[in-house]
């Protein structure tokens, strides 16, 4: 075991270079702990926020390195109409690039699929596979989900697609697959929990229309495994009660001398069974420093992570409250205020914007005025809730925005010019999120410039 455990999270982005008709792509990834690496791999329509708990569980034994798929989180798409051998080489390269192969890797549901794939491909890349659930698709079951799984998610006008996903998300713990509302459908684990929704409803909204490429590519993949002569790293296979792919363990067949595969009880079951597995075919090479970008990254400070692009030593710039970091200019600096975007919220947001400046030898900071209006009313709640009404909130008001200044004065004297790129379906959207992912950390920004203002 490592001689120091370090369990805090850390973010980077990596882009992988060009190649051939291939073009550069950023990979966003996730880096937790110490001792050997350890690649996993998210499920759809995921990313790696989905591991964030196993990691700094796991950290005590590997450097677990966790990077949100093509599509997914904070990474770039694979260009057309990728397949699963595309997803299985973009994993390939990024471990590749970060320099950690072989190593041992593991994977759930869409994310074992995916490494299984690659491990066909490139044996010698891993150590050792430790995968949660394989799906082995009848014909049938690939006709149902081909036809209904994965509708097109374009974002409506009048916000009509939150209250889908919502719903989509919500239902799926309750009946599988989530569209088949069969009593013979239901699953023993349904649950209402809004943390755990709202956290998928989020990753779904990050992905948008990208979720149905890389969902797609799992659900048409073949689903045969290594046959049983074939020389390949070990491999483990677990399920646990409830998991409704735990009935396609007995769908299997004979598999390679080194693989082997069990149903569980419950998931601490499967996680523990997959760790131990991991431990004892994984290597002992301790993970060095990882590569990442010059232009763009997460400063951890004291309270958090800083999430920033652009160039070290220009002038920093930073957005008005329910808002996100956009593009710096050449030269310049940005960063996603605490608690917006892809930042940590702070306590002291004036004091986390200062130390970011400083971390990143900013050469001044331009503080925007805040907004008019009262902000009791600029900031409805969103705070999320059982019936995902947090959603239809954070719409109209992205939409009234286009109409009024302030948006809840809805009267002709607060009336703005109408510009088609301001009503237009997906600025509305990137509003709504934005308002979304700040919750009460627009408010609390507002008050940061406020007094700032009050104070020049």
């Amino acid at each position: 075991m490592p001689s120091q455990i370090t369990r805090q999270i850390t973010r980077h982005v990596l882009t992988i270079p060009a190649r051939g008709p291939k073009p550069a792509r950023k990979v966003h990834y996730r880096r937790c702990g110490s001792g050997p690496a350890l690649l996993m791999v998210h499920q759809s329509p995921r990313s790696s926020a989905e591991y964030a708990e196993l990691m700094r569980e796991w950290g005590a034994h590997f450097t677990c390195i966790a990077p949100d798929t093509p599509g997914f989180g904070q990474s770039d798409p694979l260009p057309g109409n990728p397949e699963i051998g595309d997803f299985a080489d973009a994993i390939m390269e990024f471990a590749d690039a970060l320099g950690i192969a072989p190593c041992p890797a593991y994977g759930f549901h869409s994310g074992g699929i995916i490494l299984v794939t690659a491990i066909k491909r490139r044996p010698q890349a891993f150590r050792c596979l430790a995968v949660g659930g394989y799906a082995i698709w009848t014909p049938e079951e690939m006709r149902i989900f081909g036809e209904s799984y994965l509708p097109e998610f374009v974002p409506q006008p009048y916000g009509e697609h939150l209250a889908w996903i919502w719903n989509r998300i919500l239902e799926q713990s309750w009946v599988f697959p989530w569209f088949d509302t069969r009593e013979e459908a239901r699953l023993p684990i349904a649950h209402a929990d809004v943390a755990q929704v709202s956290q998928t409803v989020s990753e779904m909204l990050d992905a948008g229309e990208h979720y149905r490429a890389g969902y797609g590519a799992v659900l048409r993949a073949p689903r045969d495994i290594p046959p049983a002569g074939k020389d390949v790293p070990p491999c483990l296979i677990s399920a646990y009660d409830g998991d409704p792919l735990q009935a396609h363990i007995d769908r299997l067949g004979e598999m390679p001398a080194s693989w082997s595969a069990r149903k569980v009880a419950t998931p601490k079951e499967h996680q523990d069974a997959s760790l131990a597995f991991l431990q004892e075919h994984g290597g002992d090479a301790p993970c060095g420093a990882l590569p990442e970008d010059a232009d763009e990254g997460w400063l951890h400070l004291d309270d958090g992570l800083i999430h920033w692009k652009g160039k070290r030593g220009g002038r920093l710039q930073l957005h008005a409250p329910a808002r996100e970091l956009a593009d710096p200019g050449e030269g310049a600096l940005a960063i996603d205020v605490p608690g917006h975007g892809q930042s940590s919220d702070f306590a002291d947001m004036r004091a986390a914007v200062k130390a970011a400046a400083d971390a990143l030898g900013a050469q001044g900071i331009d503080w925007p005025a805040p907004p008019p209006g009262d902000p009791e009313a600029l900031y409805p709640d969103m705070t999320p809730d059982r019936f995902g009404l947090y959603l239809q909130r954070a719409w109209q008001t992205a939409r009234a925005e286009a109409f009024f200044e302030p948006w809840y004065e809805a009267n002709a004297t607060h009336a703005v010019p109408l510009s088609p790129e301001a009503i237009a379906t997906p600025a509305v959207h990137a509003r709504a999120l934005a308002r979304v992912r700040a919750g009460d950390a627009a408010r609390r920004w507002h008050d940061t410039l406020a007094q700032i203002q009050g104070e020049t």
